[in-house]
């Protein structure tokens, strides 16, 4: 797979999960709001944030593609 098919992948599933895992940090928040048991806020709170961040680090990914991508993949200006 090309960087710039790794970059087009990585990319928006990072936003996807992003979006995600706030949706699910403010569910949990909600159910701790609600007086739910600690365990399952708690539960709901940390799969929240491993939704969270496993988009974050597949923005950063997406970043690492596209230079990869300029760098070794586009052709030079005037090439």
């Amino acid at each position: 797979m090309t960087h710039k098919k790794k970059w087009l992948l990585f990319a928006p599933a990072g936003l996807v999960a992003i979006g995600a895992g706030a949706s699910m940090v403010h569910w949990a928040g909600a159910l701790k709001d609600r007086r739910v048991p600690a365990p399952q806020w708690v539960a709901a709170g940390t799969a929240a944030l491993v939704v969270l961040n496993a988009g974050v680090s597949l923005v950063g990914r997406s970043v690492v593609e596209k230079v990869l991508h300029e760098v070794r993949e586009k052709p030079a200006p005037g090439a």
